[in-house]
């Protein structure tokens, strides 16, 4: 990785993270793990999202049948797309709501972010105010692909492991998302050729210069590899942006063909899922990819969105479908 000169330093990875496990299906070196975990995977990811839909009937208190079907499209796929049967459309509801579920599937810890209510909840709306009008979530600009948090690594302890992204309003023409399991873009990348995994897993393989905050604080760098391990659970994570600009690679060869190849398989793969959110449903996932196409709001239409994001993964602690408060089955 080559110096960059700043006003704030040299960049250098967080101490003592070593990406690359020495056993389990995301060891290079762990061949007949890595052929187990991919061949259970591939089978049991559906090639519809239709087949990772869940209603849901009461948020504020979710059935086991209905947490547990959560569980089930999220160990498919990494992810479930969720519809509340009667949304509630009074914003301060939806809030709770949103909350309410995300409790229901483990997630407790939340990202203190800049915009985020007391709930850790962000509402993602056009915006003219100061605070958030220069960031492109909320203007009507598309998005491209990446992991929530890419911009903000502190280790693996701190990465965002889960999020929630649900529509109270859609907007008037666009706003469409795709969404792509990480870890079929592992076994795409892995299938094409280990090394560029082995490049991306580099504790030094993606950064993110510094930036001043709007209280004059800096973001240091973000210096960390695309993919590791969870230390917590096993689970795959996966720090990415497919922006341009204010971003920096490993500068080696290696590394520049594996964002080329990630780039191909994430505009191709046909398990890419490319959905448009009506009003009360949402995606609960473990940071899976993500993007979003341009849109435009009208008088009758502005597009609402609330999104968490999570230091926990989806379904972490044992039993939460039989956890005192869940509503029993009728």
């Amino acid at each position: 990785m080559q110096a960059v000169d700043t006003p704030f330093g040299a960049r250098k990875p967080v101490a003592g993270i070593s990406a690359e496990p020495s056993s389990g299906p995301f060891s290079l070196t762990d061949e007949a793990a890595y052929r187990a975990w991919r061949e259970t995977k591939l089978a049991a990811h559906p090639t519809d999202p239709t087949a990772l839909a869940v209603d849901i009937v009461d948020p504020l208190a979710p059935s086991r049948a209905e947490l547990a079907a959560v569980a089930t499209a999220v160990a498919r796929a990494d992810m479930c797309l969720y519809r509340f049967v009667d949304a509630p459309t009074d914003e301060s509801h939806a809030r709770r709501a949103v909350s309410a579920l995300a409790a229901a599937c483990g997630l407790g810890r939340f990202e203190k972010h800049r915009s985020a209510g007391p709930d850790g909840l962000v509402a993602i709306e056009v915006a003219a105010d100061a605070h958030r009008s220069g960031f492109i979530p909320y203007s009507t600009r598309p998005i491209g692909w990446h992991t929530d948090g890419y911009y903000a690594y502190e280790g693996p302890s701190r990465a965002i492991r889960a999020m929630v992204l649900h529509c109270v309003r859609p907007a008037a023409d666009g706003g469409v998302n795709a969404l792509f399991d990480h870890e079929i873009a592992y076994i795409r990348l892995r299938d094409r050729d280990p090394a560029l995994v082995e490049a991306l897993m580099r504790p030094d393989a993606m950064s993110i210069p510094p930036s001043v905050e709007e209280d004059g604080s800096v973001r240091d760098w973000a210096v960390g590899p695309v993919f590791e391990v969870d230390p917590a659970t096993g689970g795959l994570l996966m720090r990415y942006t497919a922006r341009k600009r204010h971003i920096v690679w490993a500068d080696d060869a290696t590394t520049r063909a594996a964002v080329t190849a990630l780039e191909e398989i994430c505009a191709t793969d046909p398990l890419v899922f490319r959905l448009r959110l009506d009003a009360g449903q949402g995606v609960v996932c473990n940071n899976v990819l993500h993007d979003r196409t341009g849109f435009g709001d009208d008088a009758h239409s502005t597009r609402l969105l609330y999104r968490l994001r999570s230091y926990d993964r989806l379904f972490a602690s044992p039993g939460l479908a039989d956890a005192p408060g869940v509503r029993a089955l009728p």
